[in-house]
Formats: C-alpha cells, structure tokens, sequence
C-alpha cells in the first residue's frame, strides 16, 4: 500500500502499474529497498518523475529498518514521521492497510467534498473536518477508496454523471447547481521556460564511445539522477553554455561541437529546454565519485531523467565517436 501511494502522487494509474509491479519484484520488502543502493531506487524509478519521491522512500526504508525494526508504523501519526509521508499518504496506509478511522484526503476526495457541501474554497483544514466525519468506523479503508473512486469515476471535474452518483440525493451542489463551479478551479500560471546547454562529452574507445556523466546532488533538481554536464543560458547562446559545461568538467572546447536536437522536459515548475552539443577528448577528466565515462551497457544501468536518456541514445544512435567535433582534455 505505501508504494502504491507513493507512486500515484501526481500520476496516472495505467501509468503506474508496469512501474509498480517491476518494483514489488527488485524491491520486495523494506529490508530490500533499505539495502539497496541509491542508483537501482532510482533506476527503476526511472520515467515516473518526482525523484524525490524515490529517494525518500529509499531512506524512509533505512529509518524502518534501522530504528523500528523493520515494521512500518501502524498509525498515520506514527507513519508521517517517515521521510516523505504527508497526510494524504498516512491516511490512506493507515486506513486500508491497518483498519485506523482516519481520512484520507486526495484531488478526487477533495471534489466530491466540495461538491457534496457545495463549498467553494475548500481548505485543509474544512476537508479533514468533513472526510472525518464520513469516515466508516468499521471499514475505514473501504470508505476512503470508495470515495476516491467516486471522484475518479463519476463526479470527474468536467462532465460528472450525476445520474448515476450515489450520493446524489445529499449533493448540495447538485441541488444549488452548482456542480460545474465546485470546487472553484485555480488559477494556474504558464509555465516559465529555463533553457539549458549540454555538454555531451566522447572519450574514444576500441569498444566503442563512453559519455562522460556526473550525479546531481540529492537536494537539488533531478538529485541523485546522472546527467550530462548541463549549465543554464546565462544571456549567452546555447552552445557557449554547453562549452561552460564542459569547462567545469576540465574540457577546453577549442572548437566545433556538433548539435543534436534539443530536448524538453516538462517540471511542476518549469519546462526545461536542453540543448546538447558533442565534443570529443583524448582522455578528459578522470572519473570520480560524481563523474563516470559509461559506454552503452553502464548507462542502461545508471538512472538519467528522461530529457538526457534521450540525449545519450540520439548521441549513441548518431555515431558520436566517429563524427563529433574535436577539443582537448
């Protein structure tokens, strides 16, 4: 139930089943995750975004496994005190899982409240009140699925079938009218674009071309992830941000540096656009903790984001070591 949860935050079902099930299989239990390392989390992870999410439940697992003895906690209270469980979460381990009479409150549950009390504005607090108050003391897991089903299915936001609800006979909104208007839809801004440069560095091989590739840092944007060196356009075009990349990385870029098509990918606040551009090196930097040169087997087995996956099979695809332009380490 806590993967589950987990992995539809923020994502289709249909989406999640080929992740979840390829999950329960590397990842069985806690002791597994807990001991696994951070790059096969994050590998099999790999596609569904919000990678924070995996690296919480990578070290929400050690927490069990290291001071509870590795039992998830029974209660929602207990369970929020684990990295990257909130309250929805909580509420619906709790309650399916473990028969506690607690809410459990998601974008579904919150429109069929809404609507039922034709109430506006919902807020946190207002929605815990009531989805408290419906809560099924003898099936509480029972009650919360229902209801988040019955916002999944039937009261949808555009076109609820109201005919069919069979809550509609207590439905103020429906009585009022006012079904199409709750909750009030948010106001939601454009997404600002960030464009960024890649610096898609080639070390030559007999085996064929490695990519050099570093690890994000954890806390920050795609963390733990490996990624191609990557600087933001800082008022410069995007090869001279790409050519940045590579320079922190200890590559001069003397000259050339072949494009591959950009790159989008779309975050909760941004909508990144990568640029990458290829250069080739004698030897180039030596690989570190945060640095690897990885050939085509060692980067199926590295978590990337899905924009610098793409990167690394278009420069693979396209012969990188045979037609890059040239630099020197």
């Amino acid at each position: 139930m806590w993967i589950s949860e987990v992995m539809l935050q923020q994502t289709r079902v249909e989406a999640v089943i080929p992740y979840y099930l390829a999950w329960m299989e590397r990842f069985p239990d806690v002791a597994a995750l807990a001991a696994a390392p951070l790059d096969d989390v994050l590998r099999v992870w790999e596609g569904l975004g919000y990678y924070a999410r995996a690296r919480n439940l990578h070290r929400a697992a050690q927490v069990v496994r290291d001071r509870l003895g590795g039992e998830l906690p029974s209660t929602a209270a207990a369970l929020r005190d684990l990295p990257g469980v909130g309250e929805y979460t909580a509420g619906a381990v709790a309650s399916i899982a473990r028969g506690e009479r607690v809410p459990a409150v998601d974008g579904n549950v919150r429109r069929v409240l809404a609507r039922m009390f034709d109430e506006p504005d919902p807020t946190p607090s207002w929605l815990r009140e009531r989805a408290t108050e419906l809560v099924d003391p003898v099936r509480p897991g029972d009650c919360n699925q229902a209801l988040m089903e019955l916002g999944a299915t039937v009261c949808v936001p555009r076109t609820p079938e109201c005919a069919r609800c069979p809550l509609a006979d207590d439905c103020l909104a429906r009585r009022n009218g006012t079904v199409g208007e709750r909750p009030r839809p948010k106001r939601r801004a454009a997404l600002p674009e960030r464009e960024f440069g890649v610096a898609v560095l080639v070390r030559p091989k007999k085996s064929g071309p490695e990519l050099l590739l570093v690890r994000g840092p954890e806390d920050g944007l795609l963390g733990g992830l490996w990624q191609f060196p990557t600087e933001p356009l800082a008022g410069d075009a995007p090869r001279a941000a790409a050519a940045r990349a590579a320079r922190t990385f200890g590559v001069a870029t003397r000259r050339g540096g072949r494009a591959l098509p950009a790159r989008v990918q779309v975050y909760s606040h941004f909508r990144g656009i990568y640029h990458p551009f290829v250069w080739t090196g004698k030897d180039g930097p030596a690989p570190g903790g945060d640095a690897v040169w990885a050939g085509p087997a060692k980067l199926e087995r590295l978590a990337l984001s899905a924009a610098h996956r793409a990167i690394a099979r278009a420069a693979l695809a396209s012969g990188v070591q045979r037609t890059a332009g040239t630099s020197q380490g």
